[in-house]
């Protein structure tokens, strides 16, 4: 396993760039830990299979260098990064048995014989492979193959990271979550260096011990699921991360009040008067119904019943609003909310503002 240092890498797919509009992956540097398991959370075309194919070789980065450990890989193919990797869509030999399949990168590697025998049973073992080891790949399920896929890129234990390029895509709902499960436990027995693409922030929250959300070519955040929830450094992590997302609202910001819509909201902290575009962030688990002293009156547009919950959407004039409510909460005629202070985040042109020390 290896520390993955991305120095200054960006890419553009266009022979002489010239802005940064130009560039489909914009400058990222940052260290990934040894043993860590890194998903990269973002949307279709937002830079994050990119950043994979580049850390895998598969593509050179037009500036900067990737780093394994303390070796310099920028300009080594693939096959000399010693990495595994899982795609989107089982690669297999359909015409090898399940245990060929899993055992042909170690012969590959000239592994000895009792070792790929000992490391093919505990992978099968782990994955649950073990009724359909000695059969053809050619006649199994779509799932089932990429269970074998990710086997492959398991049974290795020498590689310095594992890549996985949106791996379950093929699998059905309950077998998601079976095999979300023991890739978690895999990692946590055998401390790979694991990086993991996806734009499904459940499987990005539940793999991951630390979240890269990606927007627009940018890396937008680095950290954990707490971290996400609870401190979005910019307003698109507030928005994707969350069901609902964080509810953005325009607001004016002096000291430990805003305006939003006319009406003043407490903040936790203290904040200077921004310049730019000036928001608050709220999320809906943290919105509640009260009509005492400084709540906002909202219009309510629909409720959903969850079961254990609610969500209310509605609106503060013309801004959308929803709000999470326990089961069987009563809703008035006039609703009116108001935020926890401690929970709510100012931001300045889509990114998060500190307060005052």
């Amino acid at each position: 396993m290896s520390r993955i240092t991305l120095d200054h890498i960006a890419h553009s797919y266009l022979p002489s760039p010239k802005t940064e509009a130009d560039f489909a992956l914009k400058e990222v540097h940052q260290v990934w830990e040894d043993g860590s398991a890194y998903a990269l959370l973002g949307p279709s075309g937002c830079g994050k299979t990119t950043l994979l194919n580049i850390i895998s070789g598969l593509i050179t980065p037009s500036h900067g260098r990737v780093v394994f450990g303390e070796r310099d890989v920028t300009l080594l193919p693939t096959e000399a990064r010693n990495i595994a990797q899982v795609f989107q869509f089982p690669v297999i030999y359909d015409t090898m048995t399940v245990a060929e399949n899993l055992a042909f990168p170690l012969k590959n590697r000239k592994v000895p014989q009792a070792e790929i025998d000992r490391r093919v049973a505990e992978t099968i073992e782990m994955l649950g492979l073990g009724p359909m080891a000695r059969r053809k790949a050619r006649g199994l399920t779509a799932d089932q193959k990429q269970k074998i896929s990710l086997g492959r890129g398991l049974v290795r234990s020498d590689v310095n990271a594992i890549l996985f390029d949106e791996p379950l895509t093929v699998i059905d709902p309950h077998m998601k979550w079976q095999l979300r499960s023991q890739l978690k436990q895999l990692h946590r027995r055998y401390g790979f260096t694991m990086v993991y693409v996806t734009h499904d922030q459940t499987e990005a929250l539940t793999f991951a011990d630390k979240v890269v959300v990606m927007y627009a070519g940018e890396v937008v955040q680095v950290g954990t699921p707490a971290e996400l929830f609870e401190r979005p450094k910019h307003t698109f992590v507030g928005y994707f991360i969350g069901s609902p997302g964080m509810n953005v609202l325009p607001a004016e910001v002096a000291g430990d009040r805003a305006v939003v819509g006319g009406h003043a909201v407490a903040l936790g902290q203290h904040y200077r008067p921004q310049p730019g575009r000036t928001e608050i962030g709220v999320r809906p688990e943290f919105v509640r119904l009260d009509d005492g002293a400084g709540s906002l009156p909202i219009s309510v547009r629909s409720v959903e019943d969850i079961g254990r919950y609610r969500i209310l959407r509605g609106a503060i004039g013309p801004h959308e609003l929803n709000a999470v409510l326990p089961e069987g909460r009563a809703i008035p005629a006039s609703p009116r909310v108001v935020f926890d202070p401690a929970r709510v985040n100012v931001y300045r042109d889509a990114h998060l503002v500190e307060a005052e020390a």
